[in-house]
């Protein structure tokens, strides 16, 4: 679901994406990726391993980029812009002036009903980190994150982008993670389908951030009305 809302965005800044892997990838296509120019990272935990050997084996560098929310999109396509020719540059610039009026009408339409609004996230991936800046577009503060298979580089990346006296939690047990929402008294958590029943039988809002299989998707410029829809 992601891929399709990064990639049409990546071409529309004059980028030829060759190969996407795995998810709706092809086989002819992922055995040629030694010939691009750039890996860009959106799921970290498996993906940076592969794009470490790329670039020790064949010299490709590699870019995580985030394109939840339009803070992050903005950075993100700059930092894409930032490693080919003053073309894709301009065109960065062009796509950030194109969506930048959209993005605002959305954040003025949900933002009023969501400023100050308290967030808790245990989700795989990137989320916990990514999700961060959507989030705080709409005005809502980020209270607690974890992950459930992170390794010390995740928490490294993820510290920079928490406000700060966020608590940050390490595979926390479905019993765990009842004690901090008793704790923090969230308005909305962002987790997986295990932790579904949990939090509504505790009468507190609930979003599936793992897939899109009830929504979505919410990366992307499209994706995020979505997402501050939801």
């Amino acid at each position: 679901g992601d891929v399709w809302s990064a990639k049409s965005l990546l071409e529309e800044i004059g980028l030829n994406v060759k190969s996407v892997w795995t998810g709706d990838g092809e086989l002819e296509k992922i055995a040629a990726t030694h010939t691009v120019k750039l890996n860009l990272i959106h799921c970290y935990r498996s993906m940076n391993y592969m794009c470490k050997v790329m670039e020790e084996k064949f010299g490709i560098p590699w870019l995580e980029f985030n394109f939840f929310g339009p803070t992050k999109i903005r950075e993100s396509l700059r930092a894409i812009g930032a490693r080919f020719d003053q073309n894709i540059q301009d065109k960065v610039e062009l796509a950030i002036a194109k969506y930048e009026p959209i993005m605002q009408a959305i954040i003025d339409e949900y933002r009023p009903r969501l400023e100050g609004k308290k967030v808790m996230l245990l989700v795989g991936g990137l989320r916990p980190r990514h999700t961060i800046g959507a989030y705080e577009d709409l005005g809502m503060d980020c209270v607690g994150a974890g992950y459930e298979f992170a390794h010390t580089d995740d928490y490294d990346r993820t510290a920079p982008e928490m406000p700060d006296a966020t608590v940050v939690y390490d595979d926390p047990s479905e019993y765990e993670f009842e004690k901090f929402a008793d704790a923090l008294k969230p308005d909305l958590i962002g987790s997986g389908i295990k932790e579904k029943y949990v939090f509504q039988k505790m009468g507190i809002p609930f979003r599936q951030m793992h897939s899109w299989d009830y929504s979505g998707p919410y990366h992307g410029y499209q994706g995020f009305e979505i997402f501050a829809r939801d």
